[in-house]
This record gives structure tokens, C-alpha cells and sequence, in this order.
């Protein structure tokens, strides 16, 4: 379905593109990804700036802006000139982020425009290889049986690791200590050194490690199994019924981007995601890519704005 989403759109997107912004860019793109570098996020900047060098003639270049669950890159983003030439590359945490925090340095809806949604992908349940867990089952156990004993890293508060690990804990209804550090990298760093015992992100940034034998991975969070890591099972077929949590990305501007250059980027990133190579890389990733125009990507951002305050609502989640 996600594939087929940008084979439709393309043709569209080409034609009110390339009328009046065929120029740009006429220098440097600046990618701001809200991620420290090695973290989810961080992974999938790079591997669209790549294409989106080649395809531009001009460098896309990835500015990693970690902390605040992506709220310091996108407060850099919303305030830079709205030329197009500052982007941001940010996670489904752009969605949640208003329903977290009481106060927020910009609004979503009116200071940021989605220029595309470049995909999903489950995240990991992975452990310290001292943990005695094999399992969520077993996870589960262990944290009922000592509460407060086990530390979850998150890449940073209010971020989807943090928003994972704490619909996880909810769910469970354990008592485990949340550890929040600038990024899904450090928070891994923090797991393989024994700092902390779980930690929930991106497929790419843990199957690395669970494959040298450094982390166990117990589990993806998607509602199925991911093409990456078709031998671990769901969280919910692991232990855990009722848990699902699958993490999108997008790419998005200030919103008061012209309308004709957003639509060549839209253009440009959709051709990026079609490539056969890259394509290839996010499948390695484990992104399922989803692409799309301009307008059903900011639909998507706003239907998922009003999912997420309510789960957050519902589940009593707060960034503090």
C-alpha cells in the first residue's frame, strides 16, 4: 500500500513542481534531524540526504540536533528563514509532542508543514545480556518481581523511545525507572555498557548490536513482524497482548515555505524514495516506506496529532 501511495502521487507531484521552482536548490540544503548521530532518526536523514545529494547537485547536509524529544530541532527549524533550505527530519514524536508538553516554543499545525512522510518501521525490546529475560514474558516477570530495579533508556524525554518504553510499562503495569539521554545512539551506548538494563528504538540502531551478541532483542513493537528481523516476534505475541507501537518518519519545513518550492522538494524526495538502491537501504533499516504529496502528508500529520493526544491522554503519559 505505502509503495503504491508514491507511485500515485509522483506524477502529481512532478507537474506543480517543476514549474516554478525548478532551480532549487542553488546551494546547500541543511537537514536538521532530531536525533544524536547513530539514533533512529539520524539513520534515516542520512540515507535520504544521500539520494537527495545526487539527485540535487547540491549537498544535503544532516545538522544532528538531539534532546527534548525532537523539540530543539524542530523549535530551529520553525524559526529559520522559510526559503527551503532548512528542513527537518523528524519523528512521529512532531505528533505528540503538543499533547505532551504544556508549553512549547512553536505550534505544530501552524509553524510546520509536512513535505513528506518518508516511512515506518517497528522498534526493538532490547536488553542487557545480564538481564535474565529471554522473553517480554520473562521481561515483564522480572520487572513485577523487583519494582524500580529496572532502568529504561530512552533518546530523550517525551521522544518515541521514551513514548515507547512508557506505553510498555503502562501496559504491563510495571514500575521501571525511565533514564533519558540526547539521543537514541547514547541511550544505546548506555545499554551495551550495562549503564541501564532496556531500551526500546529503532530496528537499525539495535540489530547491529544484537547480531555480535552485545544485546538481546526480545521483540519488535509493530502489530507484525518486521522484514529486518523476521525471527523476532511482536512484543504482543512475545508476552505482552494489546501492545502495538509502530515509529514513522517524516520530512517537514517552516510552513511558510513557498508552496511551489515545498512541492519540488516533496518531488525530489519521493523520486529519492523510489530509487532502487535506496529503497534497498531503507528496507535494511527496516523502514517500510509510505512517500506521498504534500497535501496527504500533512493529513497524515494532523490524523496522527489527534490519535496520539488521545493515547496520551488515556494512558495519563506526561514529559515530565
Amino acid at each position: 500500500m505505502h509503495k503504491k501511495m508514491i507511485t500515485i502521487t509522483l506524477a502529481a507531484c512532478c507537474a506543480a513542481g517543476s514549474a516554478t521552482a525548478a532551480g532549487f536548490p542553488e546551494r546547500p540544503v541543511r537537514m536538521v534531524a532530531a536525533s544524536a548521530a547513530g539514533g533512529g532518526t539520524d539513520i534515516i536523514a542520512r540515507l535520504l540526504a544521500h539520494k537527495l545529494t545526487d539527485i540535487w547537485g547540491q549537498q544535503a547536509i544532516v545538522d544532528n540536533r538531539p534532546g527534548g524529544g525532537g523539540v530543539i530541532a524542530t523549535d530551529i527549524t520553525t524559526k529559520a528563514v522559510p526559503d527551503g533550505y532548512t528542513l527537518l527530519l523528524q519523528s512521529v514524536g512532531i505528533s505528540y509532542a503538543p499533547a505532551l508538553y504544556k508549553k512549547l516554543p512553536f505550534d505544530v499545525q501552524r509553524d510546520i508543514s509536512a513535505v513528506t512522510i518518508v516511512g515506518s518501521q517497528p522498534f526493538v525490546v532490547a536488553v542487557h545480556p545480564s538481564l535474565p529475560a529471554k522473553s517480554v514474558a520473562e521481561l515483564v516477570q522480572l520487572a513485577k518481581s523487583k519494582p524500580g530495579d529496572i532502568r529504561f533508556a530512552s533518546g530523550g524525554v517525551s521522544g518515541a523511545s521514551h513514548l515507547g518504553s512508557e506505553l510498555f510499562r503502562v501496559t504491563a503495569g510495571v514500575n521501571m525507572v525511565h533514564v533519558p539521554y540526547k539521543g537514541t545512539g547514547p541511550g544505546t551506548t548506555a545499554l551495551l555498557t550495562g549503564e541501564v538494563q532496556m531500551a526500546i528504538a529503532g530496528v537499525g540502531t539495535i540489530l547491529p548490536h544484537a547480531k555480535s551478541g552485545k544485546l538481546r532483542a526480545l521483540a519488535v513493537t509493530g502489530a507484525k513482524r518486521s522484514p529486518a528481523a523476521p525471527e523476532l516476534p511482536t512484543v504482543a505475541e512475545n508476552g505482552l497482548p494489546g501492545y502495538a507501537f509502530d515509529v514513522w518518519y517524516g520530512v517537514f519545513a517552516p510552513s511558510k515555505t513557498p508552496r511551489a518550492t515545498l512541492q519540488k522538494i516533496n518531488t525530489d524526495a519521493n523520486t529519492a524514495l523510489r530509487d532502487a538502491e535506496t529503497a534497498k537501504r531503507f528496507a535494511g533499516a527496516g523502514i517500510d516506506l509510505i512517500g506521498g504529496g504534500l497535501d496527504e502528508s500533512n493529513k497524515y500529520l494532523r490524523a496522527e496529532m489527534s490519535k496520539w493526544a488521545k493515547v496520551i491522554r488515556e494512558a495519563g503519559i506526561t514529559a515530565d
